[in-house]
């Protein structure tokens, strides 16, 4: 086997692994998880991720992944936590959007997880065509990392605008065209019949509105990871190993996503960052090391005062 061939079929092997481990055996059909369980597997797909990361700095060293950009092997495995980090943060966003369209299409808890499952298949194909295309363009147009900054600048200052109140998702408006959607549930069947009439079901719905907003969420990151590095190797694994464990993340902060108000503040200036990373990437170079740094500290100041503020509303309503 070509040893540029074998990171790809591991890498792909071990993903498909962990998902048919987490759909057949950390999860009976028709079950809804608990807090506790839903910590434990994010814990696992957090350990998975990182444990990859030793596979893929052995690869480097070892020399079986194509390395047109002369990587050392420590490089590749902070532009990999960095890109997993990156990924994960902006997608707290999705996370509350992702509630939202649960309660917007009255999804019972116990079928949430059967949707999100999808939901991650969907996102793994998607991503990986949009990250090909990607590096295609950087590769062939240089002003692209330009354009890529100003897009996240621009989503950036977008984000901070949005109202407080979510509107109701929508199924995309030419699928609606193309089908007839309904907001009956039916256990947790896409399809059912209503007044003689066969028609998709609101958790067909809801499904075809988490992968539409999954590929607006990943025109954000994944550009805001090429400001890190723009080996498709590095870049798919550490965005696919994020998206894998939000499932289990986002049934670990279902009850708790209000408390964390403020961490919108946070990936606003991740997207700042990342936007001037891009933009002046021609230029100059901001060692990874601090990249990695200024997101750490992002994230760790939105979630203090996220949870500070909400201990010192706790104590005055009792007062």
């Amino acid at each position: 086997m070509n040893p540029t061939f074998l990171p790809w079929a591991i890498l792909i092997g071990y993903v498909l692994a962990l998902l048919a481990l987490d759909f057949f055996v950390l999860h009976k059909r028709g079950t809804s998880p608990t807090s506790a369980k839903a910590f434990k597997e994010t814990l696992f797909f957090v350990a998975n991720a990182l444990l990859f990361s030793g596979v893929l700095y052995w690869f480097f060293k070892e020399g079986w992944v194509e390395n047109p950009n002369n990587y050392t092997p420590g490089k590749a495995w902070v532009d990999y936590l960095t890109g997993y980090i990156i990924e994960l943060s902006l997608s707290v966003d999705n996370l509350f959007v992702i509630a939202v369209i649960f309660t917007s299409f009255k999804i019972p808890s116990n079928h949430q997880h059967k949707l999100l499952f999808l939901g991650i298949l969907g996102a793994i194909i998607f991503r990986g065509l949009l990250i090909g295309i990607g590096i295609i363009l950087i590769n062939k147009f240089h002003q692209m990392t330009i354009i890529f900054g100003l897009f996240l600048l621009f989503t950036a200052f977008k984000m901070l605008k949005k109202e407080k109140k979510q509107e109701e998702p929508q199924e995309p408006k030419g699928l609606a065209k193309l089908f007839r959607f309904s907001r009956e549930i039916d256990g947790d069947r896409f399809m059912t019949h209503v007044n003689g009439k066969r028609v998709f079901t609101a958790m067909f719905g809801a499904l075809v509105t988490i992968e539409f907003t999954d590929l607006l969420f990943a025109l954000d990151s994944i550009p805001a990871i090429f400001a890190v590095t723009t080996d498709p190797y590095i870049v798919f694994s550490s965005n696919i190993f994020a998206i894998m464990g939000l499932r289990s993340l986002y049934f670990f902060l279902a009850n708790m996503l209000e408390r964390f108000k403020y961490l919108k503040y946070s990936v606003f200036s991740i997207l700042i960052f990342v936007s001037i990373k891009l933009m002046t990437s021609a230029w100059t170079e901001i060692p990874e090391w601090f990249s990695l740094l200024f997101i750490a500290i992002s994230l760790g100041v939105g979630i203090y005062v996220s949870l500070m503020e909400d201990s010192e509303n706790e104590e005055t309503s009792e007062s």
